[in-house]
């Protein structure tokens, strides 16, 4: 949903093995305001060719995915798009996995079960400093 005439929406591109939960975080960050979804994949080589196909600007990943993990995506997205924001939403939430996130490569880390409404009013809030960018800086796509 895009309020903002002309003002482009934060492009969110989803990754989890799960479908019914990819599905029901697209259904939940759709609705927030200045939010597009853009994509959805279950594995990290999918999950890289559609953030680029789509030119998402915040990635939510989950930590275990089908074929890799999201440490191996992180990876790679800090390496050839580190424009992009990278979220991790997991239950995959001790102590060694969000060390181990953040040091390769997430800007964020929630826990899926306890934070996951902190994850959704950041996504948010990222959305709106979106479009503050954009309105001051026309032409600016990225976050």
């Amino acid at each position: 949903m895009n309020s903002i005439p002309d003002c482009p929406a934060l492009r969110v591109f989803l990754v989890d093995a799960a479908v019914s939960v990819r599905r029901r975080m697209a259904a939940l960050f759709g609705t927030l305001d200045g939010v597009e979804i853009v994509g959805e994949a279950e594995e990290p080589l999918a999950a890289l060719a559609g953030i680029e196909a789509r030119t998402a600007d915040l990635v939510v990943t989950e930590w275990q995915l089908s074929g890799g993990t999201g440490v191996e995506l992180l990876a790679s997205l800090a390496q050839s798009m580190p424009h992009v924001i990278v979220i991790v939403l997991t239950n995959h939430a001790s102590a060694w996995f969000r060390r181990a996130c953040l040091t390769g490569g997430a800007h964020l880390f929630f826990d899926k079960t306890r934070e996951f409404d902190l994850a959704l009013n950041t996504i948010q809030r990222i959305a709106r400093e979106h479009r503050t960018r954009a309105l001051i800086q026309p032409g600016a796509h990225h976050v």
